[in-house]
């Protein structure tokens, strides 16, 4: 199997494009082309793991973390990502990264979290805005349907739990044809007037060459009329965190002792207590103290993630609890999460889970 037809499933779950614009997600070494056997699944890519894909035989390998975050100016090892990236070079490995378009979806890094913990009624805690767009369309009457059904089947139209939306208005439209045209309907050099359908759909803008190439195939018109309308509308469906709720309350304590349990932590930092019964829950996978905000505005009652400094422990204020379990706890369970999106789509495709604990964090 060529290492495109992977990433591209990936790629329609997660695409490149809902990465933030300091990440470097994507293929970092090897070709598309490339033909693969076996993948090797990480949550970091160091040289370790490298050893490991070629124990392994694996020539490919997905990682949550990029190896390669900044630019690099020199490949002479001496540091570990350099390291790591001639080790893999010289052994024809292709390593690729899913980071933060995993963890901005909706069904990605903290969708797992929150499987881990239970939890229902889940929602993105900080949905982005820019991430939408409008397609509208013009065809005659008879034709609308087979166009309006073609858009939806190349995923247009999605609002919330709602799908094969669209607004459709009757009007007539009007067009000559010049001398080298040939009209779907009228003749050339005179003026015609069709009845026509215009069709308004919203769409993820990632998916827009995708929509025109199917608009384009399927319009009946020689030249077809159509406008893209870039949408200022939150997207529910895409950004940073998520919030949900416990089906049963549990008291503070108890559910931090089942947070260290179900993630396996040597140690959980967390702020004062509140003495209130747990049942809104946010949480985000690695670094996610810029959300603190977003879960006191949501109400929430915990809010768990990593890398929390200090001086921001305070700005729980009270108002919360913070639960800080570690950047590679927050974040190990993303190793399954790529391991069953892939044996879903290829079940033959032989997809190994990496042994190796990358965390570089120890505790006494």
């Amino acid at each position: 199997m060529q290492i495109s037809a992977i990433t591209s499933y990936l790629e329609s779950i997660a695409p490149l494009s809902y990465q933030e614009n300091y990440d470097n997600a994507g293929l970092l070494t090897g070709s598309l082309d490339q033909n693969t056997s076996q993948a090797l699944i990480t949550l970091d890519c160091t040289e370790e793991i490298v050893d490991e894909a070629i124990q392994k035989n694996c020539n490919f390998i997905i990682a949550h973390h990029p190896i390669i975050f900044t630019g690099l100016k020199k490949l002479n090892g001496k540091n570990y990502i350099e390291r790591t990236i001639i080790k893999a070079i010289k052994n024809d490995i292709a390593i690729y990264a899913l980071h933060t378009n995993l963890d901005n979806v909706h069904n990605g890094v903290n969708a797992k979290i929150c499987e881990k913990l239970g939890l229902i009624n889940t929602q993105i805690l900080a949905p982005k805005t820019g991430f939408l767009k409008k397609l509208v369309a013009f065809c005659p009457t008879e034709h609308a349907d087979k166009v309006r059904n073609a858009l939806f089947e190349a995923g247009a139209g999605y609002i919330g739990n709602y799908d094969n939306c669209s607004f459709n208005a009757v009007g007539n439209g009007t067009f000559r044809g010049l001398a080298n045209s040939n009209p779907f309907v009228g003749e050339p050099n005179q003026q015609h007037t069709e009845a026509e359908v215009k069709i308004e759909t919203i769409f993820a803008a990632h998916l827009q060459p995708k929509l025109i190439k199917t608009l384009l195939a399927v319009h009946p018109y020689e030249e077809v009329a159509y406008d893209i309308i870039p949408l200022d509308n939150t997207y529910k469906n895409i950004g940073a965190g998520i919030i949900g709720e416990l089906q049963t309350p549990v008291n503070e304590l108890f559910f931090l002792k089942t947070i260290k349990e179900k993630f396996h932590t040597k140690g959980i930092r967390y702020t004062h207590l509140l003495n209130k019964e747990v049942k809104k829950v946010a949480v985000c996978g690695g670094s996610g103290s810029f959300l603190l905000q977003d879960a006191i505005a949501q109400k929430a009652n915990i809010f768990i993630t990593a890398d929390f400094k200090y001086h921001q422990f305070f700005d729980a204020n009270n108002r919360i609890v913070i639960a800080d379990i570690g950047h590679y706890e927050s974040e190990q369970y993303t190793k399954d999460l790529i391991f069953d999106l892939i044996k879903e789509k290829f079940p033959n495709f032989a997809v190994r889970l990496s042994e190796i604990n990358t965390n570089p964090i120890n505790y006494l």
